[in-house]
């Protein structure tokens, strides 16, 4: 889970998100029916709607809720300017230096992309580990801070949401199936040079085909992202199921603390509780 959003690194969403009338018009789904969480840490309180659009990462959230599961688990890996990743059930009381992020549910959660559903500043969304159906972990998640984007970050990031729309393209291509694994190996390896001419490749190579369509991020997502920020090169590869509503302060202050090489904070943040609200 660690190697596939450390190599998206190069510029996330920052701003405020209250208040923003048109992130509002990009979801056809009332507000006012969406189930509320909210995450108390050791630093603060943040309350997190969860999206109907994707409902077996909501009702799968619900239910770890109500069961206590997060209680006590860290946020064992941050990045300021990029997110904060918590869920993982071997943070809980884990010694300082130990090295998190490989714990997980018992199962995965099938994707649920929605295109209207993507990575602004305070987006929650699933980890994954690279598995060919980019089915989520079942338990881990991150919430993006990020910074704002200009024209220029954006385009790239088109590039690199189109390379992963070429992959899936040729998932079920038996004919690119040795390019597909290399890519895979590559990615495992944390070979990221290599990873990234061979994604150029088949990138070039889908463009070629009559029935492939390049992404575009749309025009509103556009100047949200320009205007609060976003991780927009993460869109249609991870899924983006809920959005923090108030406290987005307390999401800046743990994207802020100290963290050692492996990005775990220095000093525990604990998530002390996550309960529903409605």
């Amino acid at each position: 889970m660690k190697s596939l959003l450390n190599f998206f690194l190069l510029a996330l969403l920052i701003g405020s998100i209250f208040g923003c009338k048109k992130q509002s018009e990009l979801l056809n789904d009332s507000q006012e029916n969406r189930t509320k969480i909210a995450i108390t840490t050791n630093y603060g309180s943040m309350i997190v709607e969860l999206y109907n659009e994707t409902p077996l990462h909501r009702d799968n959230m619900i239910n770890l809720v109500n069961n206590n599961a997060y209680d006590s688990l860290l946020f064992h890996r941050i990045i300021h300017e990029f997110m904060i990743q918590g869920g993982d059930p071997d943070s809980r009381n884990a010694q300082p230096k130990v090295s998190l992020g490989d714990g997980d549910a018992p199962y995965l959660i099938d994707a649920e992309f929605n295109a209207k559903l993507f990575h602004k500043k305070g987006a929650l969304a699933a980890a994954r580990g690279d598995n060919p159906e980019r089915a989520s972990s079942g338990m881990q998640f991150y919430i993006v801070q990020g910074e704002k984007l200009n024209d220029s970050l954006l385009k790239l990031s088109e590039v690199n949401i189109n390379r992963n729309v070429a992959r899936e393209f040729f998932r079920n291509h038996n004919r690119k199936k040795s390019l597909r694994d290399s890519i895979d190996k590559a990615s495992k390896q944390d070979k990221m040079n290599r990873y990234n001419k061979l994604m150029d490749s088949i990138l070039y190579l889908a463009n070629t085909e009559e029935k492939f369509k390049l992404y575009k991020i749309p025009k509103e997502q556009r100047e949200i992202y320009k205007s609060i920020g976003g991780a927009p090169y993460l869109d249609q590869n991870y899924t983006v199921f809920g959005e923090v509503v108030k406290g987005i302060e307390v999401l800046d202050t743990i994207a802020s603390v100290k963290t050692n090489a492996e990005d775990r904070p220095i000093s525990d943040v604990i998530i002390l509780k996550i309960k529903l609200l409605n």
